[in-house]
């Protein structure tokens, strides 16, 4: 199929390499930061492709705000409408078609899909996006993707990509897949710290932060914080105190709307500054248009399981280094940025290097109960790792 008019996007260098190592070993890591463009370009690269034929594509992506954002953008290149070479598949949200050949589709679903149908018939290769992020169900349907494989159905072809990941790990996870790297694209980003007052409630020191980049430079602006309640928050007081109709203000996290998506994703109109304050969706699932400048409150919220009480909890915990250089590379993704990280005991030096918090799942029960219905052998250990046969798929250190 012809590759649709993209962008000149670094990940087309490889994409002849990444399509004759899946064509000839069933499987592959594909490397690429954030911007490169592996989300939107790879599954159309892959239609029609050796071994996968008129087949379709599965693409997994992590969050659901991530997945109707990727559908939209490959049906936008294709001149099409979502729903019909590309489909979209999650809970209470469903176009898929008679000519759907790319269904983008997330973890959950995924794990329900195989289920039903363990020899996945018609489906020529499943794509796991974002896996660096590394969750619980990602982790589960990369097992059945493998097991489907293994007893199913040889000629299934399975791609892990990731921005981050250490690739060889999942190489070898996969029977020793080749390995392929695509470069990133990056423009010189102007570190600053702000210090923090613990006193003072991290809403109004962001937005202080934000009300002084809004003065001091030029461009629209990502700003971090760790979830709906602060974000919300933050967006009040900055309403108050900007009167300005050029600039926009675009809350972005989990459940909002698709009409708010579009608006935070979007680039701003002419003669217009937009403000996007985002969770962590940002960091490496979504692309947000025209941001020059970031401000990262160094903060992320996550789910931590307490067997005490047998339920999940959030918890706002300092942002590991992984998180917060991802974060800060969203600046110079366009253009030469800033990046305003707010805490100086967040500085890349000393901020811990941990694993992606989502590592560590929120609850067991309900991947075991999967495990049973698809009769996977599973043992769980109370160290946080689970084994699928011999393979460990949550490592207990860094990725």
């Amino acid at each position: 199929m012809t590759q649709p008019a993209d962008e000149d996007l670094p990940i087309l260098e490889v994409l002849p390499a990444l399509k004759s190592k899946l064509s000839g070993c069933g499987a592959a890591v594909l490397v690429a930061p954030p911007g490169a463009g592996k989300t939107t370009q790879v599954p159309l690269a892959l239609l029609g492709a050796e071994g996968i034929g008129d087949r379709k594509i599965i693409l997994l992506e992590p969050r659901r705000i991530a997945a109707r954002a990727a559908a939209k953008r490959m049906s936008h290149l294709l001149g099409e409408n979502v729903g019909e070479t590309v489909g979209l598949r999650m809970r209470f949200d469903t176009k898929v078609g008679p000519k759907t050949r790319i269904e983008v589709v997330t973890d959950g679903v995924f794990t329900r899909m195989i289920l039903a149908d363990p020899a996945f018939e018609g489906v020529g290769c499943v794509i796991f996006d974002e896996f660096h992020e590394r969750s619980i169900d990602a982790d589960l349907g990369l097992a059945l993707a493998l097991d489907c494989k293994t007893g199913l159905r040889e000629d299934l072809h399975l791609l892990v990509m990731s921005a981050t990941l250490a690739g060889a790990r999942i190489a070898e996870l996969l029977g020793d897949a080749p390995l392929i790297e695509s470069a990133g694209r990056m423009f010189p980003i102007e570190t600053r710290y702000l210090g923090r007052n613990q006193s003072e409630r991290i809403e109004q020191q962001m937005a202080d932060a934000v009300e002084i980049a809004l003065r001091r430079d030029q461009g629209s602006i990502l700003a971090f914080l760790p979830g709906q309640g602060e974000i919300l928050r933050t967006a009040e007081r900055l309403k108050e105190r900007c009167n300005d109709a050029a600039v926009i203000i675009a809350p972005l996290f989990g459940a909002v709307d698709s009409n708010a998506q579009d608006l935070a994703i979007a680039p701003a109109p002419e003669g217009q500054r937009k403000i996007v304050l985002a969770t962590a969706i940002a960091e490496s699932s979504l692309t947000i248009e025209g941001v020059r400048i970031v401000i990262d409150s160094g903060l992320a919220r996550v789910p931590r399981f307490e067997p005490g009480t047998g339920v999940t909890r959030l918890e706002t915990i300092k942002a590991p280094r992984a998180s917060v250089d991802q974060r800060r590379g969203r600046a110079g993704r366009t253009s030469p940025g800033i990046a305003i990280v707010s805490g100086t005991s967040l500085k890349p030096r000393v901020c811990q290097n941990s694993p992606n918090p989502k590592s560590a799942p929120p609850t067991y029960p309900a991947c075991c109960s999967t495990a049973l219905i698809w009769a996977l052998p599973i043992r769980v250990h109370c160290a946080g790792l689970i084994h699928h046969r011999t393979l460990r798929l949550t490592p207990r250190g860094n990725h």
